[in-house]
């Protein structure tokens, strides 16, 4: 293959990557990451899914997106790391800043003159704030969803159909689902508007967007990073202008996908268990507390 001529970009910002989940796309996350240089990479929440560590379950390809972010680091991009609520308990390290490493719960940025509010947006979520089991109990349901999922699509993409996502089908036809939508980000955006934020930017919702929304005070650009289990997008800002990334409409990455024998035997468990994994990663950034 050709040397590869990565793109060179002003911000990028994923989310909800969920490394750890049998959901995760980290083969073509990793893809992506590839093809870009970014001066600062935003990590904008639910990146390791900590709720999850009781599964000893993370295979070559999630250890890859990791060292990706590393070589970043190593590179020169400034790498901020907002916490979500999958990955909460990261939020004792909160201020913890490492050369081109940060860890924290918001960011807020000058972009060309223009006031930028980042942070993962579970703050918003209710079942959230007062039912934590709930809302595990509901992560464990979308897990055996989109293992469902993921089952049904390899047995569709092998008899030459389209991939079909179950719970975005979902969470477009039920009107419940439409509103809780609908009122995460207006109240987003209402808040940026009155803190006089140019761009308020989140992530949680698995629901990729870019639209200005008003109220009577003003108006804002929200934007949603969306997520890596189901719609694999991203955000990126170079000359002055959002862009929603959208990995299924990349013909550069198709290029540099895996052949199907190399997905197969990329797909093995490391060796290591994800202790062991999550210690060398702490060790890595000379973090000498172990998450518990």
């Amino acid at each position: 293959m050709e040397k590869l001529t990565k793109r060179n970009i002003a911000i990028a910002v994923v989310s909800d990557i969920h490394l750890g989940t049998f959901g995760c796309r980290a083969i073509e996350l990793h893809n992506y990451l590839k093809t870009i240089n970014p001066e600062i990479l935003i990590l904008n929440g639910d990146i390791i899914d900590i709720w999850q560590f009781n599964k000893r379950y993370f295979p070559k390809p999630h250890w890859r997106v990791i060292q990706q972010i590393m070589l970043f680091i190593t590179q020169g991009t400034k790498v901020f790391y907002i916490t979500g609520n999958h990955d909460e308990s990261l939020r004792k390290f909160k201020g913890l800043n490492l050369g081109n490493f940060e860890i924290v719960n918001k960011v807020i940025l000058d972009i060309d003159g223009k006031k930028g509010w980042f942070f993962h947006g579970d703050v918003f979520d209710i079942t959230m704030q007062h039912s934590k089991w709930i809302a595990k109990l509901g992560g464990i349901g979308y897990d055996a969803l989109i293992i469902l999922n993921t089952a049904f699509n390899w047995i569709s993409e092998r008899l030459g159909k389209g991939r079909l996502s179950f719970s975005k089908k979902i969470k477009n036809s039920v009107k419940s689902a439409v509103k809780y939508i609908d009122n995460f980000e207006n109240t987003a955006a209402d808040i940026a508007i009155e803190e006089g934020y140019d761009y308020v930017v989140c992530g949680h919702i698995h629901q990729p967007e870019i639209k200005t929304l008003k109220n009577t005070s003003g108006s804002t650009q929200y934007l949603n990073s969306g997520d890596w289990i189901e719609n694999l997008t991203a955000l990126e800002y170079h000359n002055k202008t959002w862009t929603l990334y959208e990995y299924e409409k990349d013909p550069v990455v198709k290029k540099i996908a895996k052949s199907n024998s190399d997905r197969k035997a990329d797909q093995g468990t490391s060796t290591k268990n994800t202790s062991e994994l999550f210690e060398e990663l702490l060790l890595e950034f000379n973090l000498k507390k172990p998450l518990k």
